[in-house]
């Protein structure tokens, strides 16, 4: 008895794909009853000169291909990005890859840097994201978003969606470990009637 061979559309799947689609498809369902709630609540926060619950812009994705980027209006716990998670099932981004620039941006890139940057899907998260503190100069997000282009794989990427996770994780924690602490400014101490005048 021989095996078939896989053909089609999931013969020509690689393994970014695969995973974006399998972990961005079960991140989506654990983050859905929380979008839902952060909509819910933008919903019915006053107007402000039309805005709606979600942002809408043109983006430029693989191969130099322009989407519409829907994102909650909202960066509270990151649902914002977490609001991104249907173009990832899509295939328009990826959970790994450079920024998505707006066209304008795109365009002012040299035609090589243009070309590697489209040769990857765009992502919610990228190297140049979560080493962006830093503060060293090789890690510029524009050199940055090229060496992912050149350097991308599955490693590289698990590696990037586990920073991403930890940096704010990290953050969060660091606040719950000072409950309560006081942030004096220098009038909070001085005495009754004290007076920078006397």
């Amino acid at each position: 008895m021989t095996a078939k061979l896989i053909t089609g559309p999931l013969s020509s799947m690689t393994g970014k794909r695969a995973l974006d689609l399998a972990l961005g498809s079960a991140l989506l369902l654990l983050a859905t009853p929380a979008l839902a709630l952060a909509a819910l609540a933008l919903a019915f926060r006053p107007p402000r000169e039309g805005r709606g619950v979600r942002r809408r812009e043109i983006r430029v994705g693989l191969d130099g291909r322009p989407f519409e980027l829907r994102s909650l209006r909202t960066r509270r716990l990151r649902l914002d990005l977490l609001s991104r998670l249907p173009h990832v099932v899509r295939g328009e981004l990826s959970l790994v890859g450079p920024a998505p620039l707006s066209p304008g941006e795109a365009a002012l890139l040299e035609t090589a840097a243009a070309r590697r940057r489209q040769s990857v899907r765009p992502g919610l998260t990228g190297l140049a994201q979560v080493r962006a503190r830093s503060g060293m100069p090789w890690d510029e997000p524009a050199l940055l978003d090229a060496h992912y282009a050149e350097h991308h794989g599955t490693g590289l990427d698990l590696a990037i969606l586990a920073q991403s996770v930890r940096i704010p994780l990290g953050a969060a924690l660091r606040r719950l470990r000072r409950p309560g602490k006081a942030h004096l400014s220098d009038t909070d101490h001085r005495l009754p009637g004290y007076s920078v005048a006397e």
